[in-house]
């Protein structure tokens, strides 16, 4: 079933380009005419996704993607993730710090044929940034300082 196939294509790609940083794998994976949504249309998506990949692998380390979720219909794929890593390089204009982090991420990938020709991901960096140390820590639990607030009924 072509659902299947394409969840398959996803857990490898997230495995293999995502996970392990190999830029070579790219080409297995991305059609030529690739267009990532995530940094808009720069005429080669799929060169700025192999440099991407080179970028974080020489700046991240012990890097882990655990998927979540996977839902599959037609042609696109969504997978919700959780990420995690240790930046042991400059990364996002950031000295490397030696902190590790993990957070939650959500991509959707279309799929023409085997070969993934569109990308779209969310993720959480605030989160990563204050776990990086780039970004100060939120003060006490969130859902207290909300539910205090809340007039009593």
């Amino acid at each position: 079933m072509i659902v299947d196939a394409n969840r398959e294509l996803v857990r490898r790609f997230i495995r293999d380009v995502f996970e392990e940083g190999r830029t070579e794998s790219v080409d297995e994976f991305v059609a030529d005419d690739f267009d990532s949504q995530t940094w808009g249309p720069t005429g080669s998506g799929k060169a700025e996704l192999k440099a991407a990949v080179a970028r974080v692998a020489g700046a991240l380390a012990d890097v882990a993607f655990v998927v979540e979720d996977i839902i599959a219909e037609d042609d696109r794929v969504a997978v919700r993730l959780t990420a995690s890593a240790t930046q042991v390089g400059g990364f996002m204009g950031l000295a490397p710090s030696g902190k590790r982090y993990t957070i939650s991420e959500i991509h959707i990938f279309r799929i023409a044929g085997v070969y993934l020709v569109e990308h779209w991901h969310q993720y959480d960096q605030p989160g990563m940034l204050r776990q990086l140390g780039a970004q100060p820590p939120v003060d006490g639990d969130r859902r207290r300082r909300c539910d205090s607030a809340q007039p009593e009924v």
